[in-house]
């Protein structure tokens, strides 16, 4: 395994000493929940290697919001954790996944005296608020067949595979739609060459 040195480059070797005595680093199997919404944050997870998706939810829908990637971290928890406050999304493993959890009650020290740590989540901070600005485009002004589409490719991506293993009541849950629509919507993908069913997943054309 690597060293937590080669995972994040660029960090003072002090912070890696703090982190390798107060981080906890743990294995999460895929779909394995990392954070619940409402919960009081108690670490932050850093990933090391795979992903995790982080949604937001509200009745009966949700939404993905973004994913997190290696060298990676969620904002949001990092947010909540700071603040002392519920979370307001939840997060899994969107693949088998390394993650370091980073203790909340060492956070507010360690924006203190380690400026590189404001500076990695200043850094996700305007990537999240861009990839939540196109979120919110993509709902106000894409049609839904665009939004499946570009969801499937960046679920390909994330698995590394053109073939995807992934049903349609997920795809609707997760783009806050109904499952026949998305059923609807994949039949007008595959009509125009751009994806084909298969029975063991959905190929990206």
């Amino acid at each position: 395994m690597r060293t937590l040195q080669q995972y994040l480059q660029g960090l003072p070797i002090e912070f890696i000493d703090q982190l390798e005595k107060f981080g906890i680093i743990k294995d999460f199997s895929e779909q394995t929940e990392i954070l619940r919404e409402g919960q009081y944050v108690k670490y932050v997870p850093l990933v090391l290697e795979g992903a995790v998706k982080v949604f937001t939810r509200h009745e009966d829908k949700e939404l993905l919001l973004y994913y997190i990637e290696s060298g990676e971290s969620c904002i949001m928890s990092f947010n909540a954790g700071l603040k002392s406050t519920a979370s307001k999304v939840f997060a899994v493993a969107d693949k088998k996944s390394l993650l370091l959890l980073l203790p909340v009650e060492k956070l507010n020290e360690w924006v203190k005296s380690f400026p590189s740590l404001n500076e990695l989540f200043f850094n996700l901070y305007d990537q999240r608020y861009a990839s939540l600005l196109d979120t919110i485009n993509h709902l106000l002004y894409s049609r839904l067949d665009q939004r499946l589409y570009n969801y499937l490719q960046e679920t390909a991506r994330q698995k590394n595979s053109k073939i995807i293993n992934i049903r349609h009541r997920q795809m609707a849950a997760e783009l806050g739609t109904a499952r026949e629509v998305i059923s609807r919507v994949m039949k007008k993908l595959e009509q125009e060459g751009k994806v084909k069913q298969l029975q063991g997943g959905i190929e990206i054309l």
